[in-house]
């Protein structure tokens, strides 16, 4: 079943966007009739059947609402440097949105080799993702912020930070424990520097490590997205 995004559903009709409208007669070949899902990006999933299809006009009909799809009873915010190839970046908010991830924090840091984004393609990779894996709720992501900026006003109950300095630290799953607002910092190539981590620290931010391996940024981002949803689905 084909799974449309639809900001703002109020009535009991829907018409989809120009470029929905065009993917869904012209891609997907669907057929008056056809079964679809909506998603709103807020918690509210849609089964609806299309009561007209055309590349300038697609027209769908509601026939159930399900509220707070998917609510979660925890929350995961990824702060993470964009990479330097920012393909990797782009395959890391596609992969965490298909996991499970709440918000994610572009951050610049001070080995960072990538200082420049563009939200509008990113959005769109993770409503695709959202569309990929039917998740009615949308990953907020936040504009490109400066390190220091982010420590310093993020208040999540668990504030962690994930470098590969020496210092004897917890793993990620030993450090979550029964908290279930999690901000996890990840650093670009080359990692935090020992400034930043000295000052998350001060922020209140734990040290933890992701493993015995050493992991791409992506990578980092990837297996602490993953871990954070394993333990907590339970």
């Amino acid at each position: 079943m084909q799974v449309f995004f639809a900001p703002n559903l109020k009535k009991i009709t829907y018409q989809l966007s120009d470029e929905e409208s065009k993917h869904a007669a012209k891609v997907l070949r669907m057929q008056p009739g056809d079964e679809v899902v909506l998603i709103d990006g807020k918690g509210g999933l849609y089964y609806g059947i299309a009561d007209e299809v055309d590349t300038k006009k697609t027209i769908i009909r509601i026939i159930e609402k399900i509220e707070q799809y998917g609510r979660r009873s925890f929350k995961v915010h990824i702060a993470i440097a964009p990479t330097k190839n920012i393909e990797r970046l782009e395959w890391f908010l596609e992969k965490a949105t298909e996991i499970g991830v709440d918000e994610i924090t572009p951050i610049l840091c001070q080995r960072s080799e990538r200082k420049q984004i563009k939200p509008e393609r990113l959005e769109k990779i993770i409503l695709s993702a959202c569309k990929q894996s039917v998740k009615a709720y949308i990953p907020v992501l936040n504009e490109l912020t400066n390190f220091t900026d982010f420590v310093n006003q993020n208040d999540s109950m668990c504030k962690l930070i994930a470098h590969c300095g020496d210092t004897p630290k917890p793993s990620l799953k030993n450090a979550i424990k029964e908290q279930n607002d999690i901000t996890i910092l990840i650093g670009p190539e080359g990692d935090f520097s020992p400034e930043e981590v000295a000052l998350a620290i001060d922020m209140g931010y734990n040290e933890i490590h992701l493993g015995k391996s050493r992991l791409r940024t992506e990578t980092a981002g990837i297996v602490a997205c993953h871990t954070v949803n394993l333990l907590k689905d339970e």
